[in-house]
């Protein structure tokens, strides 16, 4: 890889990784515009785990309090709300753990195509269009709610879904208001990410590849810093801008991959 190539693929992996625009649906144009060579397994570890560093950093306060709770809970026997929410994080992240584990190789042999993403990128920009109408108020993430939440989640494991969008659309849709929602989803996925990212270094373990330190680094620190301003503008702008431009941006681009359907 040249180190544009590197540049642009940790951008658009840290950018579009929290967005509600799906990084699938980027990651196949730049091999489809381009004669830029497969990036590698070793380089999608590095770019993910960039991500997985960023927000584990944004979260920091409310994951070592969490932490504490968890620590704490053999000596005082209570519920307190950190506690709570590790559990609805939990039983938010188990269903996309077992569908992701069984069907990781039917995902990857029959989904990653053109036009799965493209009409995914549409169809589910539609739905979070649908969800933002009418936003809800709640500030307290319910466990039905994270129920319904961790059942959505399983949807990202389609290539063009987007899996903060989906979790943020199934957020809107159980009453939730839109910064509780977009929190939640973060916070969801860093059990989420970490799980992909062990699948990830599990294969490359098994497969022998030329990995370039410097390339996987730089890959690291670019889409981690730029995942970080994504979520830390994201939740301070959502309620002033909503959905509407992310569901712009998604129909736009849905189309184009549609258009190069004809092209290539």
């Amino acid at each position: 890889m040249d180190w544009l190539q590197i540049i642009v693929l940790s951008l658009i992996q840290g950018i579009t990784e929290f967005l509600p625009i799906s990084s699938s649906a980027h990651l196949v144009l730049p091999s489809l515009l381009t004669e830029w060579p497969d990036q590698g397994l070793a380089f999608d570890v590095g770019v993910h785990f960039g991500t997985l560093v960023a927000v584990i950093i944004y979260f920091r306060v409310e994951l070592t309090r969490m932490a504490g709770a968890v620590i704490s809970l053999p000596r005082q026997r209570t519920m307190t709300p950190d506690l709570d929410l590790v559990l609805k994080l939990g039983i938010a992240t188990l269903p996309v753990a077992i569908v992701g584990f069984i069907g990781k190789d039917f995902v990857e042999n029959n989904l990653r195509t053109l036009p799965v993403i493209a009409f995914a990128t549409i169809g589910f920009g539609l739905l979070l269009w649908y969800a933002d109408r009418r936003p809800g108020d709640g500030e307290r993430v319910g466990w039905n709610q994270a129920g319904l939440i961790g059942l959505a989640q399983v949807l990202a494991l389609v290539p063009g879904t987007s899996r903060s969008g989906i979790t943020i659309t199934a957020a809107l849709l159980a009453g939730l208001s839109r910064t509780t929602a977009a929190r939640f989803s973060f916070l969801l996925a860093i059990p989420t990410i970490a799980g992909a990212q062990l699948l990830l270094t599990l294969d490359l373990a098994a497969q022998p590849e030329d990995r370039v330190f410097a390339h996987l680094l730089s890959g690291a620190i670019l889409s981690g810093a730029s995942a970080y301003l994504c979520i830390h503008y994201f939740i301070a702008l959502v309620e002033r801008t909503g959905m509407l431009p992310y569901v712009i941006y998604r129909l736009v681009l849905g189309a184009i991959l549609l258009s190069l359907l004809y092209v290539f």
